[in-house]
């Protein structure tokens, strides 16, 4: 009995230890909440399973330390749930960032963001006008149109090492113009018109060198930001299934040796029943 308490002791410090990485995800997904993504939620449920796990860990923990069979199987009960709400986490993250992507522009190196290519329940929430008074507020307030600069030698680059640079997905969709609007590079964020559109992209006509308003409104600017989500949900799914894989294993080698002890408890050691009928007693009628 006592090595499977010191198991279950074990692995409840393993899962413990892997809370912290659920939890780092979350955290990091509410800084860029706060700073690129502006978009706050997904972060919660996420910073809450992490807790959740910690929690419940400490539980089984000490009832592996007490021998306490009830916090024991209290760890089991909820860890399933627990487990559970992270498999939906995930499919969660992964269905609503399964459509949409940058589009590959010629003789650029950065992509270029269309709204039209996202669909479902993420492009809604974000597309909603409430929302994106919102979001858009927070992406101004960030600064990333203004952090887009660079300057070499106290001279601004050129327009061909503008084309090459890697633009993040809001740099790309709300500092700049789309490039089928035929603009001119003057810097990175002041363009001027250069020839006929190509193209009856909106987009073209809400695009203004005001520093406040730059692209903002931009259909564009909503699908940079949809991007840059899927890049943030995507990097912290796939390290949620690394987690999930080694909880659920973690899980059954716990629940294997919660059994043990239950058995042993009632005195029912490995084997007993075989070799009762193997040797079968013999009664005197």
């Amino acid at each position: 009995m006592r090595t499977s308490n010191d198991l279950i002791g074990l692995v409840n410090f393993l899962t413990f230890l892997l809370s912290i990485p659920i939890l780092g995800g979350g955290i990091w997904l509410s800084s860029r909440a706060n700073s690129t993504d502006c978009l706050r939620f997904l972060q919660w449920p996420l910073i809450v399973i992490g807790i959740s796990i910690m929690v419940v860990s400490l539980a089984g923990i000490a009832g592996a330390c007490y021998r306490n069979k009830f916090l024991m199987w209290l760890y089991l009960f909820v860890m399933f749930f627990v487990i559970a709400a992270l498999i939906g986490f995930i499919i969660f993250a992964y269905a609503v960032t399964d459509k949409g992507s940058g589009r590959f522009v010629m003789n650029r190196r950065y992509l270029d963001y269309y709204l039209g290519d996202y669909s479902g329940w993420l492009k809604d929430r974000v597309t909603d006008n409430g929302y994106w008074s919102e979001i858009s507020s927070c992406v101004r307030g960030s600064g990333v149109c203004k952090k887009i600069g660079r300057h070499l030698n106290g001279v601004p680059e050129t327009p061909q090492m503008f084309y090459f640079r890697r633009l993040s997905p809001i740099e790309s969709g709300c500092c700049k113009p789309p490039t089928d609007c035929g603009y001119t590079y003057v810097n990175e964020t002041v363009w001027v018109p250069g020839g006929q559109m190509v193209g009856p992209n909106p987009d073209c006509m809400l695009w203004n060198n005001d520093q406040r308003l730059l692209c903002y409104q931009c259909s564009s600017c909503k699908a940079g930001v949809l991007g840059s989500l899927k890049q943030s949900w995507r990097k912290v799914s796939v390290i949620n299934i690394v987690v999930l894989i080694i909880l659920v294993i973690f899980y059954v080698i716990a629940y294997a040796a919660y059994r043990n002890i239950k058995r042993i408890d009632n005195d029912e050691p490995a084997g007993q029943a075989r070799m009762t009928k193997s040797h079968p007693s013999h009664f005197q009628i």
